[in-house]
């Protein structure tokens, strides 16, 4: 009897150590009890015929898995009155006997392979138990005959459990069960096994609730990835006001961008003419190209710098309002081009006498068509 609550002690030891060293959430007092049926057949060990001595039992059980790997529970088992075992008379209730006791267990694959977090579909328990038992012996014999009608009982066995769901459990339970009394005050107290019963139940529990994995962490690490998290805090920070410098400087060249197109254009305007040889070429909407009818006065021009060898002519090309204000002052520069390259070309002047800048958008008239206009102003030093 020692050595058995010794094992049993062991057993229950080693599967709170295995227990403790999964990481999974403290469970409650009220969490992973289970309730559940039995049935199945006992017969004596020796002493009988092991088959024309089996009768029928059924109970019920009732526990707590206490960790991953061991449990304890109480339950109760009642022999089905068939037929007389030797030296014994039928009941006479529907019973031939009764256990009532207390069990634990160990759950083998938990204790051996860890608690994976989840219930395994298969598993095999390793049962031992001590409990009450009584025969119902028939009341018309002498008390002689009756001395053993209560004895301590005690239980060693295996359940093989097949998890169907996450709740539900069905279990194959052969077992062993010795009367550890002296049955008519003739048989030694202790493990016998002329004293002994086998039993293969059948079980199916409910079980409420379970154990939940909680992820472990390390220090070190945590802190490590702290130092990531303010890290990127740092570099967002530092984004941030990148992002806040190159939008201001946004802001400020839209401001410079609005600035330039709401300003008015620069209009140069003829005031006067200090000298008296002034002519005029004029030009088409958008073009710089000097049209037949304003030959004419580029030949003026070149006739009279022939005939002054000396003098030179001052080219200021210009455009009207018309159209793209940046588009006008290149053209207003290239309708002065056009007229120096033809005194040039045509009429063989040296460029050292010509003088030709772009002025932009002219002023000068009313009429807007006549500032599509070259003015060359000639100058004399005779």
């Amino acid at each position: 009897m020692k050595k058995t609550l010794l094992a049993a002690a062991a057993i229950a030891a080693f599967g709170g150590l295995s227990a403790g060293a999964q990481v999974m959430q403290q469970p409650k007092f009220f969490d992973n009890w289970y309730i559940g049926l039995d049935g199945g057949v006992v017969t004596p060990m020796k002493g009988q015929a092991f088959f024309g001595s089996m009768r029928g039992t059924a109970g019920l059980h009732l526990g707590k898995q206490i960790t991953p790997v061991f449990g304890v529970g109480a339950e109760a088992l009642f022999g089905v009155n068939t037929s007389p075992w030797k030296g014994r008379m039928h009941s006479s209730t529907a019973f031939d006997n009764s256990y009532v006791g207390i069990y634990g267990t160990a759950d083998l694959f938990n204790l051996f392979g860890g608690y994976p977090c989840h219930k395994r579909p298969f598993t095999i328990e390793a049962v031992l138990g001590a409990g009450w038992g009584h025969y119902y012996i028939n009341n018309g014999e002498d008390m002689a005959s009756r001395r053993d009608q209560n004895y301590f009982a005690t239980r060693a066995g295996l359940n093989f459990n097949f998890n169907v769901t996450e709740n539900v459990t069905i279990a194959i339970k052969p077992s062993v069960v010795w009367n550890m009394g002296g049955e008519f005050a003739q048989s030694n107290v202790g493990y016998n096994i002329n004293k002994a019963t086998f039993q293969l139940l059948a079980g199916v529990t409910y079980n409420f609730g379970g154990f939940e994995c909680v992820r472990p962490y390390d220090q070190a690490q945590v802190d490590a990835l702290n130092g990531d998290i303010n890290s990127l805090r740092s570099q967002l920070a530092a984004s941030d006001a990148n992002a806040a410098a190159w939008q201001q400087r946004a802001d400020a060249l839209a401001t410079e961008l609005d600035s330039c197109r709401n300003r008015q254009p620069q209009v140069v305007r003829e005031v006067d003419n200090k000298y008296n040889s002034v002519r005029f070429v004029f030009f088409r909407i958008g073009s710089h190209a000097i049209t037949a009818d304003q030959m004419p006065n580029v030949t003026m021009i070149a006739d009279y710098m022939k005939s002054h060898p000396q003098s030179k002519v001052v080219i200021k090309g210009y455009a009207s309002r018309d159209g793209n204000y940046d588009f006008n002052v290149r053209l207003a520069q290239a309708r002065a081009e056009a007229v120096k390259n033809t005194l040039m070309r045509r009429y063989n002047i040296p460029e050292s006498r010509i003088e030709a800048s772009g002025e932009g958008i002219g002023n000068m008239f009313d009429e807007e068509s006549w500032n599509r206009v070259s003015i060359c102003t000639l100058e004399s030093n005779n």
